[in-house]
């Protein structure tokens, strides 16, 4: 395993396909989304006798370890994200871009040095678009081929599919007919493109019959917006169990779980109702539970606007 450094053009074409090798994987840096389904796909390349290296910041190999206390782990930075609070996602962006750019520069050439002093066989980026090399199979994992930017959305998908186009393989975390993600990955016109289904970590549970709480908040997302939701759910929901971080201040009188996150997914999987953000992560986690929820978009997040608005029509969904 890891031997010889293989050709570039290398016949994976899905998750199932990849077998006894040695995979670098890491995760976008945006939320802990990136993080919760990478666990899913994790745990079944690991059945499949591959050794994993996870690629990523502190923060999330805290929680990846909880899951895979076997892997190897290399401190990897993440992007340049800064985020006002505002609802102004598009602006917030583009006042990173600079620095985004000169990171992704930077990242490719820390991804190569990876594959060679590990000797990897497959990369995997989870919407990382620094993260692959030349040298050996990379594959880009996104559950949007299509940004849903407005205003810029010609301009920011044409930086989006520039910045694709060098991964041999791209994977989309859907059903061949995108009942989850619609026109976020609808007809990409794309022959590298491969749908695989929808991943979550509770993928690494047998499915769960003991449901004892009526309804739990799931609070997630960057701090600032994280914040913001536990605020307006606790005004809403104050009989509910919170899970979340323990950065967000919680009134003492509301429930509470904020250990680790095999603790947080206990709480979860005895929920008869889940109370959350729209992000594209908790749809694919509520596909694998199977339990109704509340939906609540982050303000000017186009995705989970449009996700919400698809799948709802009001805040109402069940898979």
């Amino acid at each position: 395993m890891g031997g010889a450094i293989i050709p570039r053009i290398f016949d994976l074409m899905q998750p199932e396909d990849i077998r006894d090798k040695k995979v670098l994987i890491s995760p976008l840096n945006w939320g802990m989304g990136h993080v919760s389904r990478c666990i899913g796909l994790i745990y079944q390349l690991i059945s499949q006798e591959n050794e994993i290296v996870i690629a990523c910041s502190q923060d999330h190999q805290d929680v990846f370890q909880c899951y895979f206390p076997e892997c190897t782990y290399v401190l990897h930075k993440g992007y340049p994200f800064q985020f006002g609070g505002k609802g102004h996602f598009g602006w917030d962006l583009a006042t990173s871009m600079a620095a985004l750019q000169t990171r992704l520069k930077k990242e490719k050439v820390e991804t190569e040095s990876y594959v060679r002093e590990l000797q990897v066989d497959v990369v995997l980026s989870d919407h990382r678009y620094g993260f692959y090399t030349n040298e050996v199979t990379s594959i880009f994992i996104t559950h949007q081929y299509h940004l849903p930017v407005r205003g810029l959305q010609l301009l920011a998908n044409r930086w989006h599919k520039k910045r694709m186009r060098p991964f041999n393989h791209v994977w989309i975390l859907d059903y061949p007919d995108c009942r989850l993600s619609g026109k976020l990955s609808a007809k990409p016109d794309d022959e590298r493109v491969e749908f695989i289904g929808p991943y979550s970590r509770f993928m690494v549970y047998p499915e769960a019959k003991n449901k004892t709480e009526e309804s739990v908040v799931v609070v997630s997302g960057p701090e600032i917006y994280a914040q913001q939701f536990a605020d307006a759910m606790a005004q809403q929901f104050p009989d509910a169990l919170f899970v979340s971080p323990e950065t967000i201040n919680l009134d003492a009188k509301i429930r509470r779980i904020t250990g680790n996150w095999r603790e947080q997914d206990q709480a979860i999987l005895k929920a008869k109702q889940l109370i959350s953000r729209s992000g594209y992560s908790t749809i694919m986690d509520l596909e694998i539970l199977k339990v109704p929820a509340k939906l609540f978009p982050t303000p000017g997040q186009a995705e989970q606007l449009y996700l919400h608005d698809r799948l709802t029509g009001c805040s109402e969904y069940t898979p």
